[in-house]
C-alpha cells in the first residue's frame, strides 16, 4: 500500500531522520493532503488538488453539498489510486459554525479492505475571534 514522507513533514528528533508513514496512515495522509491542496498550488503539478476552497463563503444548501460530493469524487479518483471510492456523504452540517463533515467510504485495491475517513470542511474561516 506504500510507504512515504509523513504529512506534516517532520523529522525524529534522536537520528534526525526523516519520519514516514505506511500503509493505512499513509492514505489517510494522502486523502488529507489532496482535499486539502487548492488548484493550482503545487508549481509543477497546477491540476493536482481538489479544489474545496472554491466552496469557501457558500451558503450551505442541497447544491453544494452536491458539488462538494462530486468534486471529493473526482479529485480522490485522479490522484490516488491505491484506493476505490464507495461513498461520499455529507455525514452532518452546523450551518452556525459553517462546518459540514464529510464522510468518504472507500476500499483499498490491494487488501479489498474497507475503511473511511471523516473531513471537517469548513466554510468560514477566522470567526472564533473574541470581540474586546
Amino acid at each position: 500500500m506504500g510507504t512515504g514522507w509523513s504529512f506534516p513533514v517532520s523529522f525524529s528528533v534522536g537520528n534526525h531522520q526523516l519520519n514516514m508513514s505506511a500503509n493505512e496512515l499513509n492514505i489517510n495522509e494522502s486523502i488529507s493532503v489532496i482535499l486539502n491542496t487548492r488548484k493550482g498550488e503545487r508549481t509543477l503539478e497546477s491540476d493536482f488538488g481538489s479544489g474545496l476552497q472554491q466552496f469557501m463563503f457558500r451558503k450551505i444548501d442541497n447544491s453544494l453539498k452536491g458539488e462538494i460530493v462530486e468534486t471529493i469524487r473526482y479529485a480522490l479518483l485522479r490522484f490516488e489510486p491505491r484506493i476505490v471510492v464507495q461513498d461520499v456523504k455529507i455525514a452532518s452540517t452546523d450551518i452556525v459554525n459553517g462546518l459540514i463533515e464529510i464522510l468518504i467510504i472507500y476500499v483499498y485495491s490491494q487488501t479489498n479492505t474497507r475503511h473511511n475517513y471523516v473531513y471537517p470542511f469548513h466554510l468560514k474561516e477566522g470567526t472564533n475571534l473574541s470581540k474586546k
